[in-house]
């Protein structure tokens, strides 16, 4: 098995501002994908990043709990399926895909210690069980025959097709939401959106490299319905983690449920809603993931980025 995280450069840290860029004129046409070498400062970043809105702050706090072990497990599973991928062209855009995959969650990951862990949000316990879900039950099968081992690995490869749906979706937002607006703290809404806008530019590569492994309406329905519960269930965990952590709120169930919705009305949450009904696009036939989002917009963020500039 090849080394889940491959090295790189040392990075430099930033405190830059991050802005907003409006949808670009002119299509940026194929895009090769790289990893951009990135590093955040954050000593300066308070617990709730978005002013007047602590509760949206935490709500997306949760993805930094959330993908480290998930984007590892993205990166092993395709170091796993690339030996076996005799299409070059896909090949380089899969080795692109992990090497962003790698460090997403190396950034989430000091994000962890260097943000939450700081500022009195322990992620010990919730690291326990990303590790045991992503290391251990979707880890790759042990023993069985060659032909079990391959399934194992298509059923994998179609549900991080169905995760990566999600993270287009969620990356498409990141890019049009109203965090710079509302005066959020620039590094940590420059963390999410390089994230996103990366999400975005590599939106369709594990749907095809799903299909290149085993094309099938069945496969991609099925993998969605364990995907979508999954995703909602551990999202919603994570929260109630960090809340119960979060020493500043007193807030009771109704309380949080009015923050989140001002939240969703202020632009720096998306509607949940919206994210579950965006399931229904995938399952209509003839679907792809270049529905969602925009390259040019994506790419040129990613120009704009303080944290991508530096890698240059």
């Amino acid at each position: 098995m090849s080394n889940p995280l491959p090295s790189s450069p040392e990075p430099r840290e930033h405190r830059g501002h991050a802005s907003r860029v409006t949808l670009p004129d002119t299509d940026p046409g194929p895009v090769e994908l790289h990893a951009r070498n990135v590093a955040f400062d954050w000593s300066q970043t308070p617990l709730h990043w978005i002013p007047d809105h602590p509760v949206p702050s935490n709500f997306i706090s949760v993805l930094n709990l959330l993908l480290p072990e998930g984007e590892r497990w993205f990166v092993q599973t395709y170091n796993e399926a690339l030996p076996m991928v005799h299409d070059e062209e896909l090949a380089a855009t899969m080795r692109g895909f992990v090497g962003q995959e790698a460090m997403h969650a190396e950034a989430h990951d000091k994000v962890l210690w260097e943000f939450l862990d700081a500022r009195g949000i322990d992620p010990r316990p919730f690291q326990a069980q990303m590790e045991w879900i992503f290391r251990k039950m979707l880890g790759p099968m042990e023993g069985g025959t060659p032909e079990a081992r391959h399934k194992h690995l298509v059923e994998r490869l179609w549900l991080i097709a169905a995760l990566e749906h999600y993270t287009a979706i969620l990356g498409d937002f990141a890019l049009n939401n109203r965090w710079v607006e509302c005066g959020a703290d620039p590094v940590m809404a420059d963390l999410f959106t390089w994230h996103g806008a990366e999400e975005v530019e590599h939106r369709a590569v594990a749907h095809d490299v799903a299909t290149y492994f085993a094309d099938g309406y069945l496969r991609r329905g099925r993998s969605m319905l364990v995907a979508l519960p999954a995703l909602l269930i551990l999202i919603n965990r994570g929260f109630r983690f960090i809340i119960k952590q979060d020493k500043s709120l007193r807030y009771n169930f109704f309380q949080r449920e009015y923050h989140y919705f001002r939240g969703v009305r202020a632009g720096v949450l998306p509607k949940m809603r919206s994210v579950v009904l965006a399931t229904f696009s995938y399952f209509r036939p003839g679907f792809h993931p270049d529905e969602i989002g925009n390259t040019a917009q994506a790419v040129a963020y990613l120009a704009a980025s303080p944290a991508a500039r530096n890698a240059s």
